[in-house]
């Protein structure tokens, strides 16, 4: 059986007494199995920020316990040097240049080598602004260089959140391609909190969704999204056409000319060859799975 990186086990957060009391995470249970990019999905106020301190063990759960790689964190610090983070926002010492604020960072930690400095400032994209003061950075500069310094001391695990804020388009792109390199040829495990959806359905090869501190989705991107597809039909008329499916089958208008019909992939052909022996034009039937972002607000919203 594959190492989990990250065992969240029935972990409750409660913050304030009384009328006060706040449950930011409520019996929480997830197990992020080595090897991939995980997902960590959920409206602003649904625990994520606090489920994240817990795991690096900047809080104690209220119950519950959280293990990296076998060992419960509490009691186990060293773990901890296997990890490496990127938490609400890169921030560093703005007089010193992003080289100088790596080098601190590395010797603090005990692992200064130049050679893998310059080596991650090539692989963020700021090798050649490295030498400037970090006061100059713009949010997208300085989230590049919390990247890197995430990645000084060649963690196993690598927690991400919101790493995507502040870039461009193409900045997004090189962030994508960067995350999934270190799962696919450095064998590293990236658990990755945003909420750019379109990326994460991109990069990620497992999601949970929370809501209110409780977990409402998990499993693998592919199948989630493949739990609901349609039919997208173009044909002619449109109107015959949509009669002789209407009995057993669900159907939506799109158009002039075509519809959706909620029904998979293996029922195309008995759909295509209906629609022809009863003497209906098919021009085009294109299958759609739902997106990340209709099963996150579906997820969500149900769960309020």
């Amino acid at each position: 059986m594959a190492e989990w990186a990250i065992a969240v086990q029935a972990v409750h957060k409660q913050f304030g007494r009384g009328k006060r009391r706040v449950h930011a995470v409520d019996d929480l249970t997830l197990e992020v199995q080595s090897g991939q990019v995980y997902g960590f999905l959920g409206p602003n106020g649904a625990g994520k920020t606090t489920t994240i301190r817990m795991i690096l063990d900047l809080i104690t759960p209220t119950k519950g316990q959280v293990r990296l790689f076998g060992q419960p964190v509490r009691h186990h610090a060293g773990v901890l040097n296997r990890v490496g983070a990127l938490v609400e926002g890169a921030t560093f010492y703005p007089y010193l240049t992003g080289r100088k604020n790596l080098e601190v960072l590395a010797r603090t930690g005990g692992y200064f080598d130049p050679a893998r400095i310059q080596s991650l400032l090539e692989l963020v994209g700021m090798a050649d602004r490295a030498d400037r003061p970090a006061r100059g950075y713009s949010t997208g500069m300085k989230q590049r260089m919390g990247v890197a310094a995430a990645l000084l001391g060649n963690p196993d695990l690598v927690i991400l959140d919101e790493p995507t804020n502040g870039l461009d388009p193409a900045g997004i792109q090189d962030m994508r391609s960067l995350i999934r390199r270190l799962v696919d040829e450095q064998g590293k495990t990236v658990f990755l909190s945003s909420h750019m959806l379109n990326e994460v359905e991109q990069i990620c090869d497992r999601v949970a969704i929370i809501n209110r501190g409780k977990l409402v989705r998990e499993g693998a991107v592919k199948a989630l999204l493949a739990e609901k597809t349609r039919l997208r039909i173009e044909a002619s008329p449109v109107e015959k056409a949509m009669q002789i499916l209407a009995p057993q089958w669900t159907l939506s208008a799109d158009g002039d000319s075509s519809f959706y019909v909620q029904a998979g992939r293996e029922q195309a052909p008995q759909i295509v060859e209906r629609l022809v022996t009863s003497g209906s034009q098919v021009y085009q039937v294109m299958i759609q799975q739902q997106s990340l972002e209709e099963l996150f607000f579906e997820a969500t919203q149900g769960a309020n």
